[in-house]
């Protein structure tokens, strides 16, 4: 292949990892520094000694209908984990951890619910991570990476992926992770589609199963209407291109990769658009969620997208309405906008609405302690843990 082809090839695969990729699953690069207490919340939220990512449960593997490997990890109930251990006093982070989970949960030892965490697009289950950190121990949760990304298997050659197999994936691993007690269950994008998706094909088993359900950025139909932040000239010729080239590109994904990484600093301040909002957001966070998108290939990428077009699961929402609801959503999210979580609210109408102020797709990450204080109130609502001691004492 000609130096010309090559380099129209790599600079492809750099807008293309933009576009589709980092628009629906979110990265970014920071180089500024942020103060010393943006840093130190950060530390507090995370709850963990190791760095981002680095929370590790029990691994187990489901099947999905198809042969796929699909990894999970398990976070089991620890009785210990409200208050210092036998051996001594805890160390300095542990005590702020802990003040912070009594805050949230209570001394009570919670319920027997399992909490099933769904990741978005070219994420994993670590994207969870300032959530996990604040459970761990407190419940018993679920954490599983959605075919083809992290450590669970491709799916089979050359087939596009649909909504709907993510939905048949999720009953497997519950099925292997989970096969009996109540279920709360969280998705972000992606990963609240593939909860749609369960419902539509299983009504009776969220009916019976799940007490609780919370939709983090994500959207139940008219994906195809987002325009990204984007003039209208401008999206509309992406939407008529963009498959065809994924396609052609998914073919020569070594290729576009090495033209991808070569390039990823040009499109820094593009990516970080579709990332966050906020201006303080730490870089090690930033640039977590970056390694989390690089390790998406061009080729899963180009498997993903058709799904996200063709999805329309608002009808599917009706088996969660006997159940308590979280609809949250940045209000500066580009990729899937809080209009599409208020839709969901309308069609749900007990359920609790948050739109988090200054925040982007990766809400999650961008404002860890906001998210975190709505899903402590979910899994409150839900029966999962005891009521917090100072409910509505949490940021926003």
């Amino acid at each position: 292949m000609g130096e010309d082809t090559w380099r129209r090839a790599g600079w492809a695969g750099a807008a293309i990892g933009v576009l589709a990729a980092g628009a629906a699953a979110g990265v970014a690069i920071e180089r500024l520094t942020v103060g010393r207490a943006v840093r130190e919340k950060a530390r507090l939220a995370l709850d963990a000694e190791g760095p981002y990512g680095a929370l590790r449960g029990t691994p187990g593997r489901a099947v999905a209908d198809d042969g796929t490997e699909l990894y999970y990890e398990v976070d089991e109930v620890d009785p210990a984990a409200a208050g210092p251990t036998a051996a001594g006093p805890a160390p300095t982070t542990a005590k702020a951890a802990a003040s912070r989970r009594r805050r949230l949960f209570g001394r009570k030892a919670p319920a027997p619910v399992t909490v099933v965490f769904s990741h978005g697009y070219c994420l994993s289950q670590d994207s969870w991570h300032f959530q996990r950190a604040a459970l761990r121990g407190l419940v018993r949760t679920v954490h599983w990476d959605q075919r083809s990304h992290g450590r669970s298997g491709r799916g089979p050659d050359g087939v596009t992926v649909s909504i709907d197999q993510l939905g048949r994936d999720l009953k497997a691993v519950l099925d292997a992770a989970a096969p009996e007690g109540p279920l709360v269950l969280i998705g972000h994008s992606m990963g609240g589609m593939t909860l749609m998706a369960l419902a539509d094909r299983h009504p009776e088993f969220v009916r019976e199963r799940v007490v609780g359900v919370g939709f983090v950025g994500t959207s139940s139909g008219k994906l195809g209407e987002v325009n990204y932040g984007l003039p209208t000239a401008g999206v509309n010729a992406v939407r008529r291109v963009l498959p065809g080239v994924l396609r052609a590109l998914g073919s020569q994904a070594e290729l576009v990769e090495r033209g991808r990484r070569a390039t990823a600093d040009l499109f820094a301040g593009l990516i970080k658009k579709y990332s966050f909002s906020s201006k303080d957001v730490d870089p090690a966070v930033v640039r977590f969620a970056e390694r989390m998108i690089e390790s998406t290939p061009i080729d899963v990428v180009a498997e993903f997208y058709p799904a996200f077009a063709e999805h329309d699961k608002a009808a599917a929402l009706a088996a969660f309405r006997a159940v308590p609801v979280l609809a949250l959503a940045g209000d500066r999210d580009l990729v899937t906008p809080s209009s599409h979580t208020e839709a969901i609210a309308d069609l749900l109408p007990d359920a609790e609405l948050v739109i988090v102020p200054d925040a982007g797709h990766l809400v999650m990450l961008e404002h860890p302690e906001a998210v975190t204080d709505r899903i402590a109130d979910l899994l409150a609502r839900a029966g999962a843990v005891p009521r917090p001691e100072n409910a509505g004492s949490g940021s926003g």
